[in-house]
């Protein structure tokens, strides 16, 4: 039977991911098209208003590694959910381009904290209870999220509101899961940090396993931030528009279990290659097979790798880690968050000049191949196992 104290920190933590990741950062998707349209934006604003999003995540990923946060890993936690909830719903209030940049961007360093310190309290916080599987419910929230807010943004849609009232009531239910985290993640003392891997060893595949993250990051955003769009902009798949994204988000929901009940059987490094050439697949389908199978195959490929794929990595960091995992954490989220704001606003830019995401895609695509072939071959594989501990 399963310790109450460890369910409710992972269910906490899923509220938490549900509500900074999976509305604050991803609902910009499916409002995105109606925003464009509403608005006149280009794709090339929309991908730069995206990249700023992306921006503040790199930065707060960059903050959260310094020492300069002091206080506990709660507190900036919590900091950071209250911080997304807020600029998520006062997209409804701007309607300049520098308004929504400033806003996406705050948006991006409240998640960034939310998932470093997150990540860093309650892994630890479960690893010491023995309940590591409950990792795979925390990361859940992601898909969740995704799923919610795409409903949410539909049934808005159905009843004929517009924008603006799409981000209002993004940042609402984030307000609420707020109250739902701050009494299930309580301020207690926090656990050691775990004993420091050979360093040279964990240096080799740390490195590889960074580099690889970076890759990823640039490799799936561009489906993530423009999938809704490439549907919309095609008539054989538009009437899919309202139902895609959601889609995606439920495959996401079960990823985080299922890759790493993978990484059990073959290791956390074959199991992040495996999912790399997964969403590789996806990525290329989005914009090679314009077609109801193709475009459902590219949402559930992206749904069901990229939670997983961000889940191994932050596993696998944290196996590498030399003193409090929170700095090799941050250090993950920064290189994820550099790929992943250069990619749209590189992806709008193309698709303004092409009239089309197939080049931006297909590069995409290569990017999440040579991610692949970094960490799933020589030492990096040699660096990551699937702990015993982690087996529970």
């Amino acid at each position: 039977m399963i310790a109450p104290r460890p369910l409710s920190l992972a269910v906490g933590g899923f509220c938490a991911l549900a509500a900074a990741m999976g509305i604050g950062r991803f609902v910009y998707t499916p409002i995105l098209p109606i925003m464009t349209e509403a608005l006149g934006m280009t794709q090339a604003t929309a991908g730069f208003i995206a990249s700023a999003n992306f921006l503040g995540y790199l930065a707060g990923a960059f903050a959260a590694a310094t020492s300069l946060l002091r206080g506990s890993r709660r507190a900036w936690f919590m900091g950071g959910l209250a911080a997304s909830a807020v600029t998520t719903g006062a997209m409804a209030f701007v309607e300049s381009e520098w308004a929504f940049l400033a806003l996406r961007f705050a948006g991006g360093v409240a998640s960034a904290f939310v998932l470093v310190f997150s990540s860093a309290l309650i892994i630890d916080r479960l690893h010491a209870a023995g309940r590591s599987g409950l990792t795979a419910l925390y990361f859940a929230g992601v898909g969740i999220g995704i799923a919610g807010s795409a409903l949410l943004v539909s049934i808005l849609a159905a009843l004929g509101f517009g924008w603006r009232a799409h981000w209002l009531a993004s940042g609402l239910v984030s307000a609420a899961a707020l109250a739902v985290v701050a009494v299930l993640v309580p301020d207690r003392e926090e656990p050691r940090t775990v004993p420091a891997p050979e360093a040279a060893h964990a240096k080799r595949g740390l490195a590889a396993l960074v580099i690889a993250c970076g890759l990823f990051g640039f490799g799936y955003v561009i489906t993530a931030t423009f999938l809704v769009a490439i549907v919309r902009g095609a008539d054989a798949i538009r009437p899919l528009e309202p139902l895609i994204w959601v889609v995606v988000g439920i495959a996401a929901a079960p990823s985080v279990a299922f890759w790493t009940s993978v990484a059990r059987r073959i290791d956390i490094a074959r199991a992040f290659a495996l999912a790399c050439v997964v969403e590789a697949v996806g990525v290329a389908a989005s914009v090679l097979w314009i077609a109801t199978p193709g475009v459902i195959v590219a949402a559930v490929f992206l749904g069901g790798t990229f939670v997983g794929i961000t889940a191994l990595g932050l596993v696998g960091a944290r196996q590498l880690s030399r003193g409090d995992p929170r700095h090799t954490l941050a250090m993950m989220t920064a290189a994820f968050g550099v790929g992943q704001t250069v990619g749209p606003a590189f992806a709008g830019m193309l698709s303004d000049a092409t009239g089309s995401f197939l080049g931006p895609s297909l590069v995409a695509s290569g990017a999440l191949l040579v991610s692949a072939m970094l960490v799933g071959t020589g030492r990096t594989r040699a660096s990551l196992t699937w702990h015993h501990s982690d087996r529970q």
